[in-house]
């Protein structure tokens, strides 16, 4: 078992600026014991193994609610956080937290899946710190596979992750990125959808009877922030014009705030669980948060499909754009142009029975598992494809 690069280089990182998620105190156990664990013996016999470095809270949404995968210590405060699984006879570990820093993560892994935060300047520095210990192990042979999984840019401004890709010359076989692209091409780029805001701590939501039975109270919700001029503001003049705020619950804010206390988000909980629909309005970009976690609490989004700015898709050339994963997977959503279609919407809601709105509940429940089960054996495929298939060591 080699280590490298281990306190000098954890300094290194911290002294570089650190930044969300980097932290200068040594995990909560060596990483000696964490090896013992992660590749510790399991009953069932697997042919491949590959880990997953999580430096972006996206991985929790892969992990927990795509792979269903646990995580111990529970407790998302924690230095360090770690898993593992077996699909198909590969066996996947896993560790994040902030400890886990270049010079923290085994290196006798041949096959790594690295999840990265490209949103910001300051993400992308410590993105691309990470891609170069990457490529020092790629260079002295510690490492023969590497896929990222890119949270990137709302606008979609992230070209200084291609000169990474091998056919650009690089060292990254397979790259996932959120948000639709002209770059997806089903070969060595592919989308990855935004999922829950694991980042503020949303769960992972296990349907019951009553969420699929219950009458609900609101026939809608929306929860969020109204940017000036957007057409949120004209989404809340519809919703106050036509009478929507009392048939919805409707709780805006003007500024955008990253972090939510524990009553907010219960607060927001309850009005997904309470709304037999969620307005789902283009924010930054046309995909949210909110789509995902409407569905897992059998909320029927009602989507704004329409491009926002910025290099994300271009209409011309991709005509399901935006949100061509969603739909691509059948996404049983309602789908609207201008907020203006809301008033007629809500008045055929209210014709709807509770024996239709269970049905509905119902196929949206089956659908977003499948959607979540697909996600799955697909990303699996392409890195057995990839790494295992083509031997290309």
């Amino acid at each position: 078992m080699e280590w490298c690069l281990l306190e000098l280089r954890r300094q290194a990182v911290c002294a570089a600026g650190g930044g969300a998620g980097e932290v200068t105190q040594a995990p909560w156990r060596s990483p000696e014991d964490h090896l013992q664990i992660l590749n510790k013996p399991t009953k069932e016999k697997h042919e491949h193994m590959v880990q997953m470095w999580g430096k972006a809270a996206i991985v929790l949404y892969l992990w927990e609610h795509v792979f269903e995968g646990t995580l111990d210590p529970p407790d998302m405060t924690a230095q360090w956080r770690e898993g593992q699984l077996i699909v198909e006879r590969t066996q996947y570990s896993f560790i994040t937290g902030p400890g886990v820093v270049p010079g923290y993560s085994s290196i006798d892994m041949d096959n790594v899946v690295l999840v990265l935060n490209g949103r910001e300047k300051a993400k992308i520095f410590h993105a691309t710190q990470w891609l170069l210990y990457a490529q020092n192990l790629m260079q002295t042979q510690k490492l023969q596979h590497l896929a990222v999984v890119l949270l990137r840019n709302e606008y979609c401004d992230n070209d200084w992750i291609m000169q990474f890709l091998k056919r650009n010359g690089g060292f990254v076989d397979l790259l996932f990125i959120t948000y639709d692209s002209p770059w997806i091409n089903g070969a060595d780029v592919f989308q990855w959808p935004l999922g829950v805001a694991t980042y503020r701590k949303f769960p992972v939501v296990e349907a019951s009877t009553s969420m699929m039975h219950d009458e609900r109270p609101y026939i809608c919700n929306f929860l969020g922030t109204v940017y000036e001029n957007s057409s949120r503001q004209a989404l809340m003049n519809i919703l106050k014009q036509d009478g929507g705020g009392k048939l919805c619950w409707v709780s805006a804010r003007e500024q955008w705030q990253p972090q939510e206390t524990n009553e907010r988000l219960k607060n927001y909980q309850d009005a997904l669980l309470q709304s037999d629909l969620t307005l789902c309005p283009v924010g930054v970009n046309t995909e949210c948060y909110r789509i995902y976690e409407a569905c897992s609490f059998g909320s029927i989004p009602v989507v704004e499909d329409v491009m926002t700015a910025g290099h994300c898709g271009n209409m011309s050339s991709h005509h399901s754009a935006p949100l061509q994963l969603l739909k691509a997977m059948g996404a049983p959503f309602i789908f609207i142009k201008d907020w203006k279609e809301l008033p007629a919407i809500l008045e055929k809601e209210k014709t709807v029975t509770l024996q239709e709105k269970i049905q509905r509940r119902k196929m949206l429940f089956h659908w977003y598992q499948h959607f979540k089960t697909e996600l799955k054996w697909k990303f699996t495929n392409i890195l057995k494809s990839s790494f295992f298939m083509n031997n290309k060591g």
